[in-house]
């Protein structure tokens, strides 16, 4: 019940590690805004959250980061139904294939808009509530903001990106109190890769892969990401900002041999 008496607005709530994250913090007492475009998946993981007795059951938000009009109605629709916000997650974000040779401008303003101008449009409009509440924030990034990999370019950019922002903000913010942190997984089991374009032969060949490009040997579980996610935004975490954690079974540190 860390979380008790807390408010929790989480985008791409709907699946993955957004899903899993909200369900945690379920479990930790948070009152939780759930924001996502599929209404169904939705009302699905809100039904699967076991909210504690005597806490409001989650609030669910649909909308397009990407349309402006939709983002400010996420967050004062949150404000609104609960009265403050005490924690944001950036989670919402997308992943496609391209190198420098063959990814298109349209590809990548469409990767930039959703991984990184929507976390900054949102993140803007959220600080004024977080400062009153002296509360925190905690973007998902990936390893491939840390690291550097080949056939992923505007993604890597996107997510460098992140990492960036999270650093400058928490920068910005740290006078008021307010603290802002990023994870970096790596390879996850969640839908993210196969929205991005792979089959399922694909998929199962790149998770097979992780025994050899991940120190641990396995994929993440999304519910493993939703630990460093609430811990960042615990008062555990109270002396920790611009922090980017990798959560990605020891990618980061690899070289190839």
């Amino acid at each position: 019940m860390q979380f008790a008496g807390k408010v929790v607005l989480i985008t791409g709530a709907s699946s993955g590690i957004g899903a899993a994250t909200a369900k945690r913090f379920a479990v930790l007492g948070a009152s939780l805004a759930l924001a996502g475009r599929n209404l169904e998946n939705l009302q699905k993981v809100a039904s699967e959250c076991a909210v504690p007795q005597n806490t409001p059951k989650p609030f669910i938000v649909t909308g397009e980061l990407t349309n402006e009009a939709d983002t400010k109605a996420i967050l004062e629709s949150t404000i609104k139904h609960f009265g403050k916000l005490d924690v944001l997650v950036n989670n919402a974000g997308i992943i496609e294939t391209g190198s420098i040779e063959n990814t298109s401008l349209e590809q990548y303003d469409r990767m930039m808009n959703i991984n990184v101008r929507s976390i900054y449009h949102l993140t803007t409009l959220a600080v004024p509530h977080l400062v009153e509440t002296k509360g925190n924030i905690v973007n998902v990034s990936s390893v491939n903001g840390i690291r550097a990999f080949p056939g992923v370019v505007a993604y890597c950019l996107s997510k460098a990106c992140v990492d960036q922002l999270t650093r400058c903000a928490a920068l910005d913010l740290a006078p008021k109190q307010v603290r802002v942190n990023c994870v970096n997984p790596g390879v996850t089991i969640t839908n993210l890769h196969k929205r991005g374009g792979m089959n399922d032969e694909q998929y199962e060949q790149f998770l097979k892969r992780t025994k050899d490009t991940h120190a641990l040997g396995r994929p993440g579980d999304a519910s493993e990401i939703a630990q460093a996610i609430t811990f960042l935004a615990s008062d555990d975490a109270s002396y920790i900002t611009g922090a980017s954690l990798p959560t990605d079974g020891g990618r980061h540190a690899m070289c190839p041999r």
